[in-house]
């Protein structure tokens, strides 16, 4: 897929399909997407409020698609950004913006709260063994 080969510069990258379209991932952290929201296919980064304003100020468009619940359809995004076009052209242009979006993806798991760990799984139940009673004691008369 071209797209991993645009974003190599962030290190090896893996697509693996999703909701209709691919995440992209380096070292099991997502950092793009491809998708179709309606204008073909689009190369989607990873951003958060401190690369944000960087792909607003190069007219990149968000992530944007809409959810109807309860027959109601209202607009959802995500913390993606379309990649700036000139970026497009050759995996050179595109290493600021994949840097960027790996970062954003580093601080994002960082964010996470670390996971409880799992309760360790109980030996299984020893088989109860049946005994024979004791033949009853005679008794002297």
């Amino acid at each position: 897929m071209y797209c991993c080969e645009l974003l190599s510069g962030a290190g090896p990258c893996t697509a693996k399909r999703m909701f209709g379209g691919f995440g992209i991932s380096t070292g099991g952290l997502t950092l793009a997407l491809v998708a179709d929201l309606g204008s073909g296919e689009t190369l989607w980064l990873k951003a958060d409020e401190a690369t944000r304003g960087l792909f607003e100020a190069q007219g990149c468009g968000r992530f944007t698609y809409e959810m109807t619940r309860n027959g109601v359809r209202s607009p959802h995004s995500l913390g993606y950004y379309s990649a700036p076009e000139e970026a497009m052209e050759s995996p050179s242009l595109m290493l600021p913006w994949a840097r960027l979006a790996l970062e954003c993806a580093l601080r994002a798991r960082a964010a996470k709260p670390a996971k409880k760990p799992k309760p360790k799984a109980k030996a299984p139940a020893k088989a109860k063994t049946q005994t024979k009673a004791a033949p009853a004691k005679k008794s002297r008369a």
